[in-house]
């Protein structure tokens, strides 16, 4: 959950630790969970660097505009500066393995966003290849899972085939650093908007625990649901108990928020091999 100011020709992005699910914002948040996706996502933009654009224009705070410097004990470690964007009407979804909605929908159809896929395959499975998923960008209800033609519609098919293209390669490029360090990343989401020359630029968030599945790879049976270091342990509580996901969002017990922020520190900690800053 980040909250967004204005500054003319550049955006302040500041993560706050409020967390959502079911497209719900829960009523107790996360302590430092919004230093993690902003210092995680700060991470993933340089590893990516070389492969595509993206909207960071500066991150540490000592270097903000005057104004700014003043609260630098709240913007620190949390807050970013960047350049502004046309977001693109689509979320970006790559899967690597069958899980989450993309395993719901295989059961039903025996495809993934009209990809078909083999016959067989299990919870969690690896997919033989990995896949663009898109989705609708809801502003009220749901994301739903959308074909390629659709996005197509939406963007035109030579962006449509760039952000697939350079969604794909990005995940592939970081499914390869995070099982050096003993990660397996499920399936991720990405945004792209469009810069003034309408050039594709990565942008908000990418590859945190809110945006993807993380599994430990030393843990990994597939077959059935997955230990992971993101937002599924919420989910799974929110599952659990009597909530027909619609507002108001019930509070978490303290044993899931204190479970949350470790699983939060412990995916930072294991993909960027440094400690969370202050």
């Amino acid at each position: 959950m980040r909250d967004n100011y204005d500054l003319g020709e550049a955006l302040l992005i500041v993560c706050t630790d409020r967390i959502s699910a079911f497209d719900c914002v829960l009523p107790n948040g996360i302590p430092d969970k919004g230093k993690v996706l902003n210092q995680i996502s700060l991470f993933w933009f340089e590893q990516m660097a070389s492969l595509v654009k993206n909207h960071v224009r500066e991150h540490r705070v000592e270097r903000f505009p005057e104004a700014l410097r003043r609260h630098a004990d709240v913007l620190a470690g949390r807050s970013v500066l960047v350049s502004r964007l046309r977001m693109l009407p689509v979320e970006c979804v790559v899967r690597g393995y069958l899980a989450g909605s993309g395993y719901k929908e295989y059961l039903k159809t025996g495809a993934v966003c009209g990809l078909k896929l083999p016959d067989g395959l299990r919870e969690s499975d690896r997919l033989p290849e990995p896949l663009f998923t898109p989705s609708t960008k809801a502003e009220k209800g749901h994301d739903e899972n959308i074909p390629f033609g659709r996005v197509v519609e939406l963007i035109g098919r030579d962006m449509a085939e760039t952000v697939r293209d350079l969604s794909l390669a990005v995940y592939r490029r970081a499914c390869v650093h995070a099982e050096s360090r003993g990660i397996i990343i499920a399936d991720t989401k990405f945004e792209f908007g469009l810069d003034a020359g309408d050039r594709p630029v990565l942008a908000d968030e990418v590859l945190t625990p809110d945006s993807s599945r993380f599994w430990p790879a030393d843990e990994y049976a597939p077959g059935r649901a997955q230990r992971s270091f993101d937002k599924q342990f919420v989910r799974d509580y929110l599952e659990s108990i009597d909530w027909d996901k619609n507002p108001p969002a019930p509070a978490l017990p303290d044993s899931i928020v204190d479970g949350t922020r470790k699983r939060y520190i412990e995916i930072y900690r294991r993909l960027t091999g440094t400690e969370l800053s202050s």
